[in-house]
């Protein structure tokens, strides 16, 4: 499993937001890229930080013709649905809920059509104890592959 080596990038660019040490200061809910202008993105667990619904439409919309999303989130399987909660606002209550000060969700099984929901279609790959070594991923981790059709 070396997804991002077998893309053969030609070149690459981090963004970041607000951090501005990366290549580009880009905001996930209105990406100021052109349409259909990106090949790849990963999107390491930034979905349960920011409204997902827009984050992947404007992923989707930047992804070139056959495009791919590599996308990790915090899922629990054993969920039929996605737990969020707008009334969870403070710190520790989101901790509480979300594991994390910051999250605004737990993703369930349904995340997958969050992905297909936007038109790219699927597959998953989840590692195991190896390669979650290997790879530096959480045990058992998921990782979604979305791909955009080929016009």
């Amino acid at each position: 499993m070396n997804i991002i080596k077998s893309l053969e990038p030609a070149t690459y660019h981090t963004s970041s937001y607000p951090d501005s040490s990366a290549d580009y200061r880009l905001d996930i809910h209105a990406i100021d890229l052109p349409d259909e202008s990106v090949d790849v993105v990963i999107c390491s667990h930034i979905l349960e930080h920011v409204n997902d619904d827009l984050a992947l439409a404007e992923i989707a919309r930047i992804l070139s013709s056959g495009g791919q999303l590599i996308a990790m989130v915090p899922l629990i399987e054993g969920w039929d649905h996605t737990y969020e909660n707008p009334d969870v606002v403070d710190d520790r209550a989101r901790e509480l809920h979300f594991g994390q000060h910051d999250h605004i969700r737990y993703y369930g099984r349904d995340f997958r059509e969050k992905i297909t929901q936007t038109g790219m279609g699927l597959a998953e790959f989840t590692a195991n104890g190896h390669q979650s070594v290997e790879y530096r991923l959480l045990r058992g981790e998921k990782i979604f592959l979305g791909s955009k059709p080929t016009s």
